[in-house]
This record gives C-alpha cells, structure tokens and sequence, in this order.
C-alpha cells in the first residue's frame, strides 16, 4: 500500500470500525477481532480492524490482522492530557488509524498534520471523507486511503454504494485527478455482502463498516459475507 509500511494491510480491505459498541468493547472487542482474523486466513482477504484505544494493545497481540486506531492527534509528546499520540497506538500494535471519521470531525489543517505524525510513525491513514470535493481535498494530501461517507447514511442500514452510486464513481474521478495512489474505500450503510460487491464494482478497493458486523447477531457469519463478496470480485 503507498505510503504504507505494513505488509499486513492488502486491498481489497474490510476495514471493521468497532466504535463505542459494546459489542465491540473489551472481551467482545478481542472476541470480534478474532472471528475477523479467522475469516481473513479463512478467506485470504484483507480484514482490518479499529477497536477502542483501550483494546488495541490486547488486540494487536491476540491477531495477526492489521489493527487500526479509531483516531490520532497531531502533537508531539509533552502537555497534552487526553489527547491520543501516533507514538502511543504503534507501540500498543496499531498499524495504521482512521482520520476524520464523521463522529471525530477535523479541520484540513489538522487532517494534514495527522497524516505527517503518521507517516512519521509509519501509521497507515484512512482518511473519511463526506463528499467529493472533501475527498479531493484530502486527496492533495497523499493519505494512504480515502473513505467515502455520506453521514446521512451512516447507521441506516442504505448503502452509499446503491442509494448515491454516483458519489462513489464521482469522487473516485476526483481523487484519481489528484492522487492516482490512494485506496478508496466506501463506507456507510455497507450491511450485506451485495453492498460489497456494488462497492467494488464501482471502482472502490474495500469498505469500512461498522454496525453491519459489530451488531449483526452472527458476526463471524457477517464478515464472512463481506469476505465472500471480496473474493469473487478478485
């Protein structure tokens, strides 16, 4: 992946958001983290996952899938109490980290200095991104990965993939003008493996879900899926 020095991040890529949810938190967290890293040696497709700033360590040391932060921010060490270091997620095991995700929105000045701390630490980036034109800006900024979300759509169970199709195929154009390395990823609503496999067919190389696998009763059976889709698409 450019930018990337993890071999462990591959495209396509179901990168797994797991939030807040308890479904996604401490024991359910590693207990999540594992069904996705069974699918992935299962199906040989690429899934990743965000958990909790608090589970990344336990995460990161129990699976052998790329393990994501949720968020970073762009300081340095020092007097910032609360605040979350690149230094801090990549020893706890992190590989790369979400950006500007529609729930931990950011200006494009601080967007641009989280990618610097996390190339410095070499930290994949996916940066999200609500409509073409902020992918396109965002894009300037050479990010391993740009997510597509509408956040209208996020949690409606609508994937952007068939409710707004030509945002996906729009904003990959964008992008493709300014950075022709980027991954683009579609993200909102993504709850079936159909949604997947619509994703991929409109140019995209993965999906960042959350609530589809995080919340689904059978999540093993969920990420299985999505996996599935991948790998018929390949």
């Amino acid at each position: 992946m450019p930018g990337s020095t993890s071999s462990k991040i591959r495209t396509p890529i179901i990168l797994v958001n797991f939030k807040t949810y308890i479904e996604g938190t401490g024991k359910n967290a590693l207990k999540l983290a594992q069904a996705c890293e069974k699918v992935s040696l299962e199906t040989n497709v690429c899934v990743g996952v965000a958990p909790q700033f608090a589970d990344i360590f336990s995460i990161a040391n129990a699976v052998s899938i790329p393990v994501f932060s949720q968020h970073i921010d762009p300081f340095g060490a020092g007097s910032f109490t609360g605040h979350v270091l690149p230094e801090s997620v990549k020893e706890a095991g992190a590989v790369g980290t979400l950006v500007n995700h529609s729930e931990r929105r950011l200006k494009l000045a601080d967007i641009d200095a989280i990618i610097t701390r996390a190339r410095e630490n070499k930290l994949a980036q996916a940066v999200c991104s609500n409509n073409a034109a902020v992918s396109a800006a965002a894009a300037v900024l050479k990010p391993d990965m740009i997510a597509i979300e509408p956040p209208g759509l996020i949690g409606s169970g609508i994937p952007v993939s068939k409710a707004k199709p030509e945002v996906v195929s729009g904003t990959i154009d964008l992008v493709r003008q300014v950075n022709r390395d980027a991954v683009v990823l579609c993200g909102a609503g993504i709850t079936r493996g159909e949604d997947v496999a619509a994703a991929l067919k409109l140019g995209t190389e993965g999906v960042l879900v959350a609530s589809g696998i995080v919340k689904a009763k059978d999540q093993y059976g969920a990420v299985m899926e999505f996996a599935e889709a991948c790998r018929k698409h390949r």
